[in-house]
């Protein structure tokens, strides 16, 4: 059972309005340029690069002001970039032939610079949310319990994961059956709604709280500043000449360090937390661990848009991807309340090894399935034949291979079902049932690997720390999400999807070998030791914030 405190954390997570958000700007974006993917493209490249770049700032930003001040300050800024977003794009939605007749359409493409900016603007303080909430306040309600940690982070993902399958069906019906002008402002007011209950509720677990009031370092700074206090008080009884003598050359020197300092010193500083932040993110003994994480999201093995769009070219229909997309859940549920009973068995670093184990054993499946019949691989048909075709036009020489298995589809705007109805008969289902099955299954493992290591980096990263840690771990899973992007834009074929697989997995063996690498030089021959006291598996020179 958890406190209070526990639910009032659940109840933010249920609340954020940034999940039916996350799922209806690509809509939008996709149907304000013409049912084209490029505004998309442009938003997940401006997403991926901003946290790329400011995941240590920002993380430093969380660890050097108070806790409530952080919570209160991305919680306003993100629900108020999400409301001003939505109401651009009624605006854009209602008026875009107007808007495309001014100024040769220049106005229009101002409102789109305008949406994708405040978009990224509320992901970005969704990110500082993230990590203050489930990365800091999370531990310190949690206590020197790691059984209620682990409990109160499989919770919140369990949560995390429900409200990313319930929330885009609400949001999707309302644009159904109305418009996508009302799903804005449905949108809009939701958040406004949850913005307002959100800071009631922030408020209400500080002050059950009292622990959140302080941060690491905080003690040690104050009892610095009465020292130094204490010492001028004596200095000043003494010498009173002396010491206002001391004072005025102390405040002389002050002036003249701010004034070298100058504009420069301040300009250089988000550079040197940039660098600060990656050099203790590489100096952190749980490194490898979180590399291993930020390794998974290099992998077409998912169920994003990628993936989505494969399975319609291999004859899927829309109904049989959303059971699919079900049963993916359910699997990661069962992966997420799977790692609080073996935590409780194996301890968190061998957890942290079987998931590992686990997700790779069933992605073997998906391998499989590149060779299994049905399978549309064929490294005879250049990868780039779509790209070069676009550059050179039709006259460009490529290398010939058999003609794709899908037939293009003419018209997808007109019938949803459309698109099904072109597609000719798939010779065998067996390569597209291998890979789903694989990638149901090894949602079990990620799940539980990915706890396993965020509970790691709770626990081995010291408080003071804590959000530019986070941050850089942030950054580094952006970092390799993008770099999957772009393996798929320079091989987006059908023919091709096999090879992207075998990368994918790859990357994910790669991974676990990061991981299994911290855990042996954690635990050495004792990780094999399945059923272990967890007492002795953290190692010495880690443990959990003393200010709690």
């Amino acid at each position: 059972m958890f406190s209070i405190n526990g639910e009032s954390c659940k109840r933010i997570q249920i609340l954020c309005g940034d999940r039916m958000w996350n799922f209806a700007v690509a809509v939008f974006l996709v149907e304000l340029y013409g049912n084209s993917l490029l505004l998309t493209a442009v938003y997940g490249l401006v997403v991926a690069g901003s946290v790329l770049l400011l995941g240590a700032i920002i993380g430093d930003w969380v660890d050097k002001n108070p806790r409530l001040k952080v919570a209160q300050t991305s919680l306003v800024v993100q629900n108020s970039a999400v409301i001003l977003c939505g109401i651009l794009l009624m605006l854009v939605f209602q008026f875009k032939e107007q808007l495309t007749e001014l100024y040769s359409g220049w106005l229009l493409t101002t409102c789109y610079i305008m949406v994708i900016s405040t978009a990224n603007i509320a992901n970005l303080a969704s990110t500082a949310t993230s990590i203050t909430i489930q990365r800091d306040w999370i531990v310190v309600v949690a206590g020197e319990d790691r059984n209620k940690l682990a409990d109160m982070n499989a919770t919140v993902r369990i949560i995390d994961q429900l409200t990313n399958i319930l929330a885009p069906m609400l949001v999707g019906q309302i644009m159904a059956f109305s418009s996508h002008l009302i799903g804005c402002g449905f949108i809009s007011g939701w958040n406004l709604f949850s913005m307002c209950l959100e800071y009631c509720l922030l408020w209400k677990v500080y002050q059950k709280t009292p622990a959140l009031a302080i941060k690491g370092g905080q003690k040690e700074v104050d009892q610095e500043m009465k020292q130094l206090n204490s010492q001028k008080d004596m200095e000043s009884g003494e010498a009173p000449a002396e010491a206002s003598q001391l004072m005025s050359e102390s405040a002389v020197v002050k002036a003249d360090t701010e004034k070298s300092a100058g504009c420069c010193h301040q300009m250089t500083e988000p550079l040197r937390t940039f660098r600060h932040g990656w050099v203790a993110y590489y100096n952190q003994n749980v490194f490898f661990a979180g590399m291993a994480l930020a390794f998974l999201y290099m992998t077409v093995l998912g169920f994003d848009c990628i993936t989505t769009g494969y399975a319609y070219t291999q004859g899927l229909s829309p109904s049989i991807l959303s059971l699919l997309m079900g049963a993916s859940a359910i699997s990661g549920i069962f992966g997420t309340v799977a790692f609080t009973w073996v935590r409780r068995k194996c301890g968190l670093i061998r957890t942290g090894f079987l998931s590992g184990v686990a997700q790779l054993s069933c992605l073997m499946l998906c391998v499989f399935s590149v060779f299994a019949p049905g399978s549309p691989f064929d490294l005879t048909v250049s990868p780039f034949k779509d790209i070069l075709r676009h550059l050179f036009g039709e006259n460009a020489i490529l290398p010939e291979g058999p003609t794709p298995s899908v037939a293009p589809v003419v018209d997808v705007t007109n019938s949803s079902t459309l698109l099904f109805e072109e597609a000719p008969q798939v010779e065998s289902y067996l390569s597209v049932s291998l890979l789903f099955a694989g990638v149901i299954a090894a949602r079990v493992g990620l799940w539980s690997f990915d706890l396993s290591v965020t509970q790691l980096i709770q626990e081995n990263v010291i408080e003071s720390e804590r959000g530019v840690i986070n941050g850089v771990q942030n950054s580094m899973n952006y970092l390799l999400d993008l770099l999957h992007f772009i393996m798929v834009i320079l091989a987006p074929n059908p023919e091709a999807f096999g090879l992207l697989v075998i990368i994918s997995v790859s990357f994910v063996a790669m991974g676990h070998v990061m991981y299994f690498r911290f855990a042996y030089k954690s635990l050495g021959s004792r990780l094999f030791l399945c059923w272990a006291p967890e007492q002795k598996e953290v190692p010495s020179n880690t443990s959990l914030p003393t200010t709690v």
